[in-house]
């Protein structure tokens, strides 16, 4: 997976905060961040449980939001 960003009229600061949006919107950031250590499995699990109500939760206030 690669990520390209094209600079356009030498505006090289616009371009570092379309990489930045790239990166953070696929989540390598976050990505790296979790592998710069190792988690233990029963932890990783654990973790994962929490994102995954975490994500049911924020779901359901968005339904409750457009009701």
């Amino acid at each position: 997976m690669t990520l390209e960003v094209k600079v356009r009229n030498n505006n090289i600061e616009k371009a570092i905060r379309q990489l930045k949006k790239k990166v953070m919107k696929e989540g390598i950031l976050k990505e790296v961040k979790m592998r710069q250590y190792y988690e233990k499995p029963t932890l990783k699990r654990q973790r994962k449980a929490k994102e995954g109500l975490k994500r049911i939760n924020k779901l359901k206030r968005q339904q409750e939001r457009f009701l």
